[in-house]
């Protein structure tokens, strides 16, 4: 169930969220301060491209004051705006029963997108 769910996320748009977290995060990567963004960001691509079935969990170093810090600098530059848009998404494909199960993906992203640094995928 897990591959015909991936299957049909990335059929419909889950192509496309990928390639844009993974363009952002090679723009991201372009400078050295950059690069730790650009690391949870391909954290955001590799999600976005085959949700079901992968996890996210904390690390054991989570409340790490760098982690800390960098969960809020990336909260101020963006993180807030992208975790509203997965919000809204997750909002639309609950509407109805059949994107429920896309809803739950938009929101594990949305999560993900605020308080990426600390956190890891299984």
């Amino acid at each position: 169930m897990k591959f015909i769910g991936n299957l049909i996320w990335v059929v419909f748009g889950g192509i496309f969220i990928a390639l844009e977290y993974l363009i952002a995060s090679l723009l991201m990567m372009i400078t050295i301060v950059g690069i730790p963004f650009g690391v949870q960001t391909l954290k955001f691509a590799a999600l976005a491209l085959w949700p079901f079935g992968t996890e996210v969990k904390d690390k054991s170093s989570a409340s790490s004051l760098l982690n800390i810090i960098m969960n809020i600098v990336w909260i101020l530059l963006g993180g807030f705006w992208i975790s509203i848009t997965h919000l809204v998404f997750a909002f639309i494909f609950a509407i109805t029963i059949i994107g429920i199960p896309f809803a739950q993906q938009h929101i594990k992203l949305a999560g993900l997108s605020l308080f990426p640094f600390g956190k890891t995928l299984v």
